[in-house]
């Protein structure tokens, strides 16, 4: 049996190592009816003990020679195998309170996040593992260096909850870095309360563009400094010092403006 070599150009870091595998179930804690994706089963660490425990999985998995392999063990209606890019896969086409699971290429976990939140009324819960830098950035409350524009971007649309950390030894080949485990919960409609969520990622987007440079700057094409004040925010501040409401606010001012 010919033995498959990662690919640095999807990101291959595959998990090995057994106790983790269990705790990452554990954390999903799957049930038997429950309609679930995992993006990027590898050679199918997590998805053997999800199969167990499901009617069936789907997954999406863009190397397709890891996808035949897949086939090969798995046949039957059991595991429906979608080869392609999870950047480019509709999530919405497999139903409603789908719950998403993966050990996520770090070279696209940003995006891929972010593709993932315009799915998020289709969504239950999604449980990924990440570079743990980036984890850190997810979960990161306002007033740090890890707060940015994915913070506030996801936290507005997601319960965020870091689990636990992976060693590097628990993969191969080994990572450079520490990784982490992360649970993301869908807030419910009445908490979306941006007008235009557009809008307010455009507002997000241009207030961390130049993090270091202060409001008054980085705004200045969509608010003055009087706007700002009138909203309670001083024009000094820096992108990192507003939390997730203060860029609701923002935006909703621009919206009704």
């Amino acid at each position: 049996m010919r033995v498959h070599v990662a690919r640095k150009r999807f990101g291959q870091n595959f998990l090995i190592e057994p106790r983790v595998v269990a705790d990452i179930v554990a954390a999903i804690a799957p049930a038997r009816a429950d309609r679930l994706v995992e993006i990027g089963p590898g050679h199918g660490a997590l998805t053997a003990p999800l199969l167990e425990r499901l009617e069936r999985l789907d997954v999406v998995e863009i190397d397709r020679d890891l996808a035949a392999s897949l086939a090969r063990r798995y046949p039957g209606a059991h595991l429906t195998i979608h080869t392609g890019d999870a950047l480019d896969f509709d999530f919405a086409a497999l139903g409603p309170e789908l719950r998403v699971v993966g050990n996520l290429p770090y070279n696209i976990s940003t995006p891929l996040l972010f593709h993932l939140a315009s799915f998020a009324p289709s969504l239950r819960d999604l449980h990924f593992m990440l570079q743990q830098e980036v984890v850190q950035r997810m979960v990161a409350a306002p007033g740090g260096g890890d707060y940015g524009r994915l913070s506030v971007m996801l936290q507005y649309r997601f319960d965020v909850e870091a689990l636990f950390t992976v060693p590097p030894e628990a993969f191969a080949p080994a990572p450079k870095v520490h990784s982490a485990v992360v649970r993301l919960v869908p807030r419910p409609p009445a908490a979306l309360t941006a007008r235009d969520e557009a809008l307010l990622a455009r507002v997000v987007a241009a207030a961390f563009g130049q993090r270091r440079k202060m409001l008054r700057n980085t705004l200045r094409d969509m608010l003055s400094g009087e706007e700002l004040a009138a909203l309670g925010i001083a024009a000094t501040q820096r992108a990192e010092e507003l939390a997730v409401g203060d860029y609701v606010r923002l935006a909703n001012y621009l919206a009704a403006r």
